[in-house]
């Protein structure tokens, strides 16, 4: 009897020790939706809206003015990669010249803070103008490669 005991008893320890359950009371987990990619056109019209908006917004050249918003020209052309990415179109040669485009702004953006400007001299050599010259670049060269 005892041994019938101690039988059962280890196999109940074994099967709770790896996780073996019979019951079902384990739910699984929901998946969650991928979310859609957004389009060329409303990913270009993001961009240029942030273009345009940062247009005279870099008044100081003080060193750490105008970082909020080179980030807020920044995020909508990361975004237009990716919608560029996703966009099966055209392929990815046609998108090279923005490609490079925007891999100029991140490298203006590596610096990870606005190194200001100054001596009007010197602007062009600073990551400010990096990342809002090569922004207004990139939306020059948006509008004259539409995708339709």
């Amino acid at each position: 009897m005892w041994g019938i005991k101690a039988g059962a008893l280890s196999l109940a320890v074994i099967a709770a020790a790896s996780g073996c359950s019979s019951s079902s009371d384990v739910a699984a987990k929901p998946v969650a939706a991928k979310p859609k990619a957004v389009s060329v056109a409303a990913a270009t019209e993001q961009f240029q809206t942030a273009v345009v908006n940062s247009s005279g917004q870099c008044y100081s050249p003080d060193p750490g003015t105008c970082w909020d918003v080179m980030q807020s020209v920044m995020k909508p052309a990361r975004t237009l990669r990716t919608a560029m990415h996703a966009d099966k179109s055209v392929g990815a040669e046609f998108w090279s010249g923005a490609y490079a485009l925007i891999n100029t702004m991140e490298d203006g953006m590596a610096v990870g803070d606005d190194e200001g400007a100054d001596k009007p001299a010197d602007f062009k050599h600073r990551n400010r103008a990096t990342v809002l010259g090569t922004a207004h670049d990139l939306s020059d060269w948006l509008d004259e490669n539409p995708v339709q």
